[in-house]
C-alpha cells in the first residue's frame, strides 16, 4: 500500500486557492488513503498541536485534488514561518497515525514551537497591520521592507525599523487605484494596454508583467514581476498613482495575492496550461486558480470575465458572481439574461467596441481603428482590448483616454514586445508571438491565418516543465494547420528536468504521427539558430511565425536591424 507524503510546505502570504487568509499550507500525495480520511487525522492533530502553542482559534482550509490534498492553517503574519513548522508537525503525526506507528511527542515539540514563534514575533509589525485595517488602506509586508498605503501615498520602513503605530503620519497615507490582471494568455497585453489607457489619463501607472517592472514606460527592473514580489516593489513607488499588476498562477499558488483589496481585476481566459503543479490537474482548477483575484474584488461588476470561455462562465455561475462579461461575439456568448437584466458588459457589436454599463451603451472606436487588432483580425488581442476597457470603465477613467489608449497602443514593437509584432522583410513577413501553450498558439495561428502568404513557417518549442500531453497537444496544434514548415528549437533555459533533446524529439514524434513530412521538419540547438533557419529558408510572399520564448530581445534586435537596412530574403543574414 503507498503510504502518504509531503510534496511541498510553504507560507501563503495572502489570499490564495484554499483560503482568505494568510497561513502556511502543506501539499500532500495520500497514497491508497481516502482523502477524507487524511483530512480528518490532520485537522483533529492540527487543533492540538495548535491548542499547545497558544494558538487555538486558528483557521483550517482543506482542498483535496486527484491523488493528494492541500493542508493549510491560518497564521499571524509575524509567524508564518513557524507556522510551516507547526503544519510539518502536524503532518509527520498524520502519518504516524496513518502507519500505526507511535506519535511524535506533543509536549516536547510544543514547547520548541512557542519558542520558535516567539523568536519570529514582531509586535510593531502587527501593530502597523491593526492600524492600517482600522483606517482602511493597505498594509504590505516581506522580509526586507514594511509599508502602508500605496504609490505615491506609502510609507515604507525597514521591517527592523519599524515606528510605533502612534508616530506614522496617517493622515499623509492613502491608497491608489488597484488592478489584478490574470489568465492563461493575454495577462502582459492586456496590462500594457490599460497603462496606456492610465497615461492617457495623465496619470503615472506602475505596472507589473512577466517582462519586468515598469513605472511611467521606464523599465525599473527586467525580469518576471507577475507575483506578489513584484506588486509590492511597484504599490511601494512613490511614483505610482495607478498600479496594474499583472497576476500569474504560479505566485497566487505559492504564495497568494499581494493585496487583500483590489479596486478591478479580469481573467482573460483559462487553458490546460502547467497541469500538475500544487494541485492543480484540470482546466476547471485552473479556473478556480485564476478566480482567486475575485476574493479581492468588493463590488461583483469590477470583475471583468471572457463570456466566451467556457470554464470561466461554468465557475461563474457556480459561484453566483454577476461580473462585467466581454464577449467578441456576445449573440453566441450565454450573457443574454445578463444584459436584458441591466448588466454591465463590454462587446463587439456592428464592428465597433461597445461598452454597457447600467443598460447605456456606449461606442468606443471600431474595432479595425486599433492596431493591436490587425484590423480586426487578430480575435485575441480583440478580447484583451475590451477586457482593458472594461477595466478601464470600472476605474472611471474616461471613454476618451481609453479611446486614446487603444489608438496609440501597438503602432510600434517597443509597446508590446514580443506580442503580435509584426515586420516587412523584402516581401516575406514576420510575425512574433509569445504564443507558449496549445491555447496561445492556436489564436496565434488563427490570426496568421487571416493573412494572406505563398507558404507559412512556425518555429516549434516548449519547456520541459509541461506533461507529455501538454507537449503533444502543442505539436498537434501545430499539425492541424498544415503549415510548409516547422522548425522545433531546443529551450535549454526551460529544460526545468527533462534531458537535452526529449521535448524536441516528443514534438517531432508527434508531428510525424499526425502525417507532417518529414522533409517539412527541422531540428535546430536554440532559438537563434531556429529564427536564422526561418529567415534563410524564407522567400518573397512568405509568413513566417516566430514565437518566441528565451532570446526575444536579440530576435526583435535583429529583425528591427533587417527591417532598417532593407534587408532581402535572398541576401546573407549578418553574422
Amino acid at each position: 500500500m503507498a503510504a502518504p507524503e509531503l510534496i511541498d510546505s510553504r507560507r501563503l502570504t495572502g489570499p490564495n486557492l484554499v483560503s482568505a487568509s494568510p497561513g502556511a499550507v502543506i501539499d500532500v500525495a495520500l497514497g491508497d488513503i481516502p482523502a477524507q480520511r487524511v483530512i480528518e487525522i490532520w485537522s483533529e492533530l492540527s487543533r492540538r498541536i495548535l491548542d499547545a502553542v497558544g494558538w487555538p482559534n486558528a483557521e483550517l482550509a482543506t482542498r483535496d485534488f486527484p491523488g493528494g490534498a492541500s493542508l493549510m492553517m491560518a497564521a499571524p503574519i509575524d509567524a508564518l514561518y513557524a507556522a510551516t513548522e507547526v503544519n510539518e508537525w502536524a503532518w509527520t503525526a498524520t502519518q504516524a497515525q496513518l502507519a500505526g506507528h507511535a506519535q511524535p511527542s506533543l509536549k516536547e515539540e510544543a514547547t520548541r514551537l512557542r519558542q520558535v514563534i516567539a523568536d519570529e514575533r514582531n509586535p510593531r509589525l502587527i501593530a502597523l497591520q491593526e492600524a492600517a485595517a482600522q483606517r482602511g488602506v493597505c498594509f504590505l509586508s516581506d522580509d526586507d521592507l514594511v509599508s502602508v498605503g500605496m504609490g505615491t501615498e506609502s510609507v515604507t520602513w525597514a521591517v527592523d525599523s519599524l515606528p510605533d503605530a502612534s508616530e506614522v503620519p496617517w493622515n499623509e497615507v492613502r491608497d491608489i487605484p488597484v488592478v489584478l490582471i490574470t489568465g492563461s494568455n493575454g495577462k502582459t497585453t492586456t496590462v500594457r494596454l490599460l497603462a496606456a489607457i492610465a497615461t492617457a489619463q495623465r496619470m503615472s501607472p506602475g505596472y507589473t508583467s512577466t517582462d519586468g517592472i515598469y513605472v511611467a514606460d521606464e523599465l525599473v527592473d527586467a525580469d518576471d514581476w507577475s507575483g506578489p514580489g513584484g506588486a509590492r516593489r511597484v504599490l511601494r513607488d512613490r511614483r505610482v498613482n495607478i498600479a496594474i499588476l499583472e497576476t500569474a498562477r504560479g505566485g497566487m499558488l505559492r504564495r497568494g495575492l499581494a493585496v487583500q483589496r483590489a479596486d478591478a481585476a479580469a481573467v482573460t481566459n483559462v487553458a490546460a496550461d502547467h497541469l500538475g503543479e500544487f494541485g492543480v490537474h484540470d482546466v476547471e482548477a485552473v479556473a478556480e486558480t485564476k478566480f482567486v483575484v475575485s476574493r479581492a474584488i468588493e463590488s461583483g461588476e469590477n470583475l471583468v470575465l471572457n463570456a466566451e470561455d467556457p470554464a470561466i462562465v461554468a465557475l461563474a455561475s457556480r459561484l453566483g458572481l454577476r461580473p462585467t462579461w466581454c464577449a467578441v461575439n456576445p449573440k453566441k456568448a450565454p450573457i443574454k439574461a445578463h444584459l436584458e437584466a441591466g448588466g454591465d458588459a463590454c462587446i463587439v457589436d456592428d464592428g465597433w467596441f461597445v461598452a454597457i454599463k447600467a443598460g447605456k451603451r456606449a461606442q468606443i472606436i471600431p474595432v479595425a481603428d486599433a492596431p493591436i487588432t490587425f484590423g480586426g483580425t487578430s480575435r485575441y488581442n480583440i478580447e484583451n482590448a475590451l477586457s482593458a476597457i472594461a477595466v478601464a470603465r470600472a476605474l472611471d477613467l474616461s471613454d476618451n483616454a481609453i479611446r486614446a489608449g487603444l489608438c496609440a497602443f501597438g503602432q510600434t514593437t517597443d509597446q508590446n514586445p514580443g506580442r503580435a509584432n509584426l515586420f516587412e522583410l523584402g516581401g516575406a513577413r514576420v510575425l512574433v508571438d509569445f504564443a507558449h501553450n496549445p491555447h496561445g498558439l492556436e489564436a496565434f495561428i488563427k490570426m496568421a491565418s487571416e493573412m494572406p502568404a505563398e507558404r507559412r513557417l512556425l518555429i516549434l518549442g516548449q519547456a520541459g516543465d509541461r506533461d507529455d500531453e501538454s507537449i503533444r497537444e502543442l505539436a498537434l496544434v501545430a499539425a492541424r494547420h498544415r503549415l510548409d514548415r516547422i522548425i522545433i528549437k531546443e529551450l535549454h533555459k526551460y529544460l526545468r528536468g527533462r534531458e537535452e533533446g526529449e521535448v524536441p524529439g516528443l514534438l517531432e514524434a508527434t508531428l510525424r504521427e499526425a502525417g507532417m513530412p518529414i522533409e517539412n521538419l527541422a531540428r535546430v540547438p536554440d532559438e537563434i539558430q531556429a529564427v536564422r533557419a526561418a529567415l534563410e529558408w524564407s522567400q518573397p510572399g512568405d509568413l513566417l511565425l516566430l514565437p518566441l520564448h528565451t532570446h526575444r530581445d536579440e530576435v526583435l534586435a535583429l529583425l528591427n536591424s533587417l527591417t532598417e537596412r532593407g534587408w532581402l530574403p535572398d541576401e546573407e543574414l549578418p553574422r
